[in-house]
């Protein structure tokens, strides 16, 4: 039987690596998603390429209560019901130091990676609670856990997913909500590749050896690498699994 046979899920961030490829795992696991992205032709493509009946979209900005609430409403209107929530949306911001750091785009930064985590719990709980519990994976990152030169926005957003996730898995347990968090290292997607671009500027290839030789296995993670990860954190395997940060970093942490 498929891992997530007769489950709803909701993938924001839906147009990106790592959510499209949550959503296609999830999508032949059995589930039906809705991909939720603020971009509506990526969005779109994004949802034709999974090439399933089982896959549809919302156009959304997770900074805005009223979108995240509608497209909560939407999954459970469209499907029955909330059973996975894919926390995923995510900037990267700039690569500067702390004292050139644009105040607008740190702000960017949290308004996306904090308050969009944050409202996505606030508004898809409810709908969690009311089909007698489910799953979270809130997708941080190794710099949720450790510091990166250049990325205090970033890094700071993401200490924040981490501290949301475990806050939400304590008030989540008595509705039988699990909360969880990955947390990648450098993935194959295009916000790394902004990430190269800003190490080394013009240079994008030396800031791609750069980021992947500080991994103990030497490469880049793909998104479907994570969204493996994802599917045993969404199905039942993972049934005692809850505010745990679990890494998918090629062992960059253990260094």
């Amino acid at each position: 039987m498929a891992r997530l046979a007769n489950k709803v899920a909701i993938v924001t961030g839906g147009a990106g690596g790592i959510g499209l490829a949550a959503a296609r795992c999830f999508v032949n696991e059995g589930a039906r998603v809705l991909l939720v992205d603020r971009d509506e032709a990526a969005l779109l493509a994004a949802t034709r390429s999974i090439g399933s009946e089982a896959a549809s979209h919302a156009v959304a900005d997770v900074t805005r209560p009223e979108d995240v609430e509608r497209f909560v409403q939407v999954a459970v209107d469209r499907y029955g019901g909330l059973d996975v929530f894919a926390n995923n949306a995510g900037i990267l911001g700039a690569v500067k130091p702390i004292t050139e750091y644009p105040i607008d785009m740190f702000d960017a930064v949290l308004a996306v990676n904090v308050r969009g985590v944050w409202l996505g719990l606030k508004y898809a709980m409810p709908a969690m609670a009311r089909r007698g519990g489910g799953s979270i994976i809130v997708t941080a990152s190794t710099a949720g856990v450790r510091g990166s030169l250049g990325l205090s926005g970033y890094v700071a957003s993401k200490h924040a997913a981490v501290g949301l996730m475990r806050v939400a898995a304590l008030e989540g347990a008595p509705l039988g909500i699990r909360v969880n968090s990955v947390n990648p290292s450098p993935i194959e997607t295009a916000m790394v590749h902004q990430l190269e671009e800003g190490i080394a500027p013009g240079a994008p290839a030396e800031g791609k050896a750069l980021l992947a030789s500080r991994s103990p296995l030497k490469r880049y993670g793909t998104p479907e690498e994570v969204a493996k990860l994802m599917l045993f954190l969404a199905s039942d395997e993972s049934s005692f699994c809850t505010g745990g940060v679990y890494m998918v970093d090629g062992g960059r942490t253990a260094m």
